[in-house]
């Protein structure tokens, strides 16, 4: 059977959105950013629960993670990080940095 969200990181978005994980974070200066509370959150503060990796289907090297986050403030929304070539390399030593008693794919929708 194939994964009806496999080709595009928006059709997973859709889905969490719909259960409830509407918080768009940005990274900026080594912190996640909630967009509309402008709550700054470290590594130690997130739960990551769950992750789906991308590679584009015309474009191998065009890379992407999308992390399904719960805060400690109880805030649940998504980021979504390219990596390879295009990587942000702070924001992928954040993510490294989350504990990982604070991972899991409790939330995982596939």
């Amino acid at each position: 059977m194939e994964n009806e969200f496999a080709k595009h990181e928006k059709d997973y978005i859709k889905v969490y959105q719909e259960k409830g994980y509407t918080v768009n974070f940005r990274f900026e200066d080594g912190k996640l950013i909630a967009s509309e509370s402008k709550n700054t959150y470290g590594p130690e503060d997130i739960y990551v629960v769950a992750h789906h990796r991308y590679e584009g289907m015309s474009n191998p090297s065009d890379m992407s993670i999308l992390y399904v986050i719960e805060t400690k403030s109880e805030e649940k929304g998504t980021y979504l990080l390219g990596y390879g070539p295009s990587a942000n390399l702070d924001a992928n030593e954040f993510f490294k940095a989350v504990p990982e008693d604070n991972v899991s794919d409790s939330a995982k929708i596939d």
